[in-house]
Parts: structure tokens; C-alpha cells; sequence
């Protein structure tokens, strides 16, 4: 099935498939009466929480910059995100309180192989989508996509460690392992709540991209700046889908406005080809403000 055109349609998307992974694992916890069914849907009402905070953050992101926004409303994303990172961790909480009252008060679970046909039902229709968001995101450069589809991913590796445990129960006949397995769910959700609010903070901070975009950056100007003399003092931030990125570029003294502007159109033609949706902006001084640093053009243009 075709993914919708827009990153809003993709919420909607996700907010209904997180609809669905919560009723199979709430009857799965209904006709178990396991601890652990039982913490893994709380968890995956965050996911319903998340995709609603998704779908509102990307409703706003999506929205024309305007004159109390001349950038843009990308950021909205990062928003999202940290708040999701908020509710995941105290989902933790939630869950490692029932997992401590389960450990001084154990009960068997009934039916549990019907629980776990159920959850691992969930847990099916969870991988396909954690995978098609995670695709999503990082191909339409999505924070908001990208965290989604990682926690939904998250509760996948949560449900593999249930059916597994939840099978070895009726073997052992230690009632407490449902807990133990409950108090794993918890340090798994504290896990990808730290990593969610980690990079969404970093974005929130315009944190530079990995040295890999950096690096490719760097060849693009290289490769485009013939006529100029080097070009130094390369600044660049992503947030969301837009790059922004500023620099300085030397070109000879003598050379006119109406050259300069050529090359520094090549660079950022060069620039949006290669990073997509990006905001250049180059400052172009005389050849007496080299810093004999940065990127040097080879060959170095004849001055007269």
C-alpha cells in the first residue's frame, strides 16, 4: 500500500494502527490476566498519545513560514518528540510499579496462550509499521516520523521478549517471572524515552549534522566554487526537513558582482540538489580577507 503524500497523512496512518496494536494487546491482557500483557498495553497507549502528539506537531511544522515565523514552524517536530520522550518515561514508572506489586503479589496467568497469540498479533502489525515509519522519516527527513517509528519499534522488541518469556512460564511454573518480565518492559521504555529526548533536545539546540553530512557538504562547495578563492567558516544546522547552512567565500577583488552571483547560484543549486530543501546564505568578501583556511579552490584563480 502506497504511503499517503504528506507527513500528516502518515500520522493519521499511525494513529490508527496504533488503534488497532492497543485493542489486540488490551484483549490480551483481558483473557490472560498477565502482568506483563498488562504493562505492555500502558505502553502502547503512549504509542496512541504519541501518534495524536505526531499528528498535531506535523499539522503545525507543515504550516508556510509567515511573518511571526519567517523560518518556518519545522521545530514543532522537536516539540513533539521531547514531549513524547516525557510520557514514555512516565509510562517506566507506571510499569515498574506494577511489575513491583506483581513481584510481592504473584498470581498465575490464565489463558496465556491466547495472550500471546494476541500480543504477537500486535506485535506483527507493530514491526511493519515501526519499519515503514522509520523508512518514512529518515527519507523525508522527519523527526517527528523518525521518533515514532522508533518507539513503535521499541514495544516490537517488547513484545518478541514477552511471547519468549510468556512460553517459558507454564515450563518453569515461576509465577514471578511475569514480573521480571514486566520490570525488563520498564528498562527497555526508560531506554528509547532517554534516546527520543536526547536527539530531540539536540535538534531543539541546532546541534550540528554527523561528521559524514558535514564531510558532504564540504565536497559539494568544493566542487562547485571554480572562480573563487576558498571559502571558510562553514556554519550548518537541519532542522526537520530544512538545511540551513551560511559561509563565507572569497573570490578575487576585481572580479564583479555579476560573477560572484554566478558562482555562488552553481554552489547553491549545487547545495539543494544534494541536501534537498536547504536555506544558503554565502557572504562574499575581497581576496585581502582570506584566511588561507577552510576550503581552498584548486586551481586558485589568476588575480591581476
Amino acid at each position: 500500500m502506497p504511503l499517503p503524500q504528506t507527513n500528516k497523512g502518515i500520522a493519521l496512518c499511525s494513529l490508527a494502527i496504533s488503534l488497532v496494536a492497543l485493542g489486540l494487546k488490551y484483549a490480551a491482557w483481558a483473557v490472560s490476566g498477565s502482568v506483563a500483557l498488562y504493562s505492555d498495553a500502558v505502553e502502547t497507549i503512549i504509542n496512541v498519545v504519541s501518534a495524536l502528539g505526531g499528528l498535531w506537531a506535523l499539522s503545525i511544522a507543515e504550516r508556510p513560514a509567515d511573518h511571526n515565523h519567517t523560518y518556518g514552524h519545522y521545530k514543532a517536530e522537536y516539540l513533539s518528540a521531547v514531549a513524547e520522550g516525557t510520557l514514555v518515561l512516565l509510562t517506566a514508572g507506571v510499569i515498574a510499579h506494577e511489575a513491583w506489586l506483581g513481584w510481592h503479589h504473584p498470581q498465575p496467568a490464565v489463558a496465556p496462550i491466547k495472550g500471546i497469540a494476541l500480543n504477537g498479533a500486535a506485535t506483527l502489525v507493530n514491526l511493519l509499521w515501526g519499519l515503514t515509519m522509520v523508512r518514512a522519516g529518515r527519507d523525508r527527513r522527519s523527526p517527528a516520523l523518525l521518533a515514532g517509528g522508533q518507539h513503535v519499534l521499541s514495544d516490537v522488541w517488547t513484545g518478541i521478549g514477552l511471547v519468549v518469556g510468556m512460553v517459558l512460564i507454564p515450563l518453569t511454573g515461576w509465577a514471578r517471572l511475569d514480573s521480571v518480565l514486566a520490570g525488563l518492559i520498564a528498562l527497555n521504555v526508560l531506554r528509547v524515552g532517554w534516546e527520543v529526548m536526547r536527539d530531540s533536545i539536540a535538534g531543539l539546540m541546532d546541534q550540528a549534522p554527523d561528521p559524514t553530512t558535514l564531510d558532504e557538504i564540504r565536497d559539494v562547495i568544493a566542487d562547485n566554487g571554480r572562480g573563487a578563492i576558498e571559502a571558510h567558516d562553514i556554519r550548518t544546522r537541519i532542522t526537520g526537513a530544512i538545511t540551513f547552512l551560511d559561509f563565507h567565500l572569497v573570490v578575487p577583488g576585481s572580479m564583479s558582482v555579476h560573477d560572484a552571483h554566478e558562482i555562488c547560484d552553481r554552489i547553491e543549486h549545487a547545495l539543494r540538489k544534494k541536501m534537498g530543501n536547504t536555506l544558503v546564505h554565502i557572504h562574499v568578501e575581497p581576496d585581502n580577507l582570506a584566511k588561507h583556511e577552510g576550503i581552498v579552490f584548486w586551481p586558485r584563480p589568476k588575480i591581476p
